[in-house]
């Protein structure tokens, strides 16, 4: 991977934005049946993992802090209580995401240092999503809410691979040698300079990526 591709990844119509979750992931899934759940935990917890990042039971400022919602339809988030306090302009957001025919959405919060300490994530069951495996769907949300990709980031291209000769569907090599740069202790948590990108690519050549 190129640093202008890894520049690519990141940048955003205001320029170039990358940001890491700067505390341990505390996840809590709503929408799914208890056997889904535990695979799509499974998932997350692999990509973290992977990622060279943490996980925690808990979140002490905010309890759980990846927060993923699984949806029949955009109406469906009007109903749930107390959303629009995290979410605050949900009102407006909602017109949109049904016009524009979403299948998910997801939203960060920051610290003072720019790092992520808290992530939303909206998923409507239809079309392609509907017909994910679980595991698959775990993983790719994961990575997705893992770092601040920009909006162009995965949009021709899937961040799973699947092996020679079939099975479940891994992290792409390139995107989880990304994860693991992008979480190496030396490098920033936010930046908002495309220099940022060169490091990427020369962390990941360091460690032998």
């Amino acid at each position: 991977m190129t640093p202008d591709e890894i520049e690519s990844l990141f940048t955003t119509p205001e320029g170039y934005r990358f940001a890491r979750w700067s505390r341990p992931v505390v996840p809590v899934i709503f929408g799914v049946e208890q056997q889904t759940l535990g695979v799509l935990k499974a998932a997350i917890e692999a990509t973290v993992f992977a990622a060279g990042h943490r996980m925690a039971e808990t979140d002490a400022e905010l309890g759980a802090n990846l927060m993923i919602f699984f949806l029949r339809d955009w109406q469906d988030l009007a109903a749930l209580d107390n959303l629009d306090r995290m979410i605050p302009d949900l009102h407006d957001l909602l017109p949109r995401l049904e016009q524009g025919g979403a299948l998910q959405y997801r939203t960060f919060r920051f610290d003072e240092a720019g790092g992520i300490k808290a992530a939303f994530v909206f998923l409507r069951m239809a079309g392609g999503l509907a017909d994910q495996p679980a595991a698959d769907l775990g993983l790719e949300q994961a990575v997705k809410a893992l770092l601040l990709w920009g909006p162009g980031a995965f949009r021709d291209r899937s961040p799973l691979a699947v092996p020679q000769g079939g099975g479940d569907a891994l992290l792409h090599p390139d995107v989880a040698a990304l994860m693991r740069a992008a979480y190496e202790p030396v490098m920033p948590v936010a930046a908002d300079d495309a220099s940022h990108a060169l490091r990427l690519s020369a962390r990941m050549g360091l460690t032998g990526h």
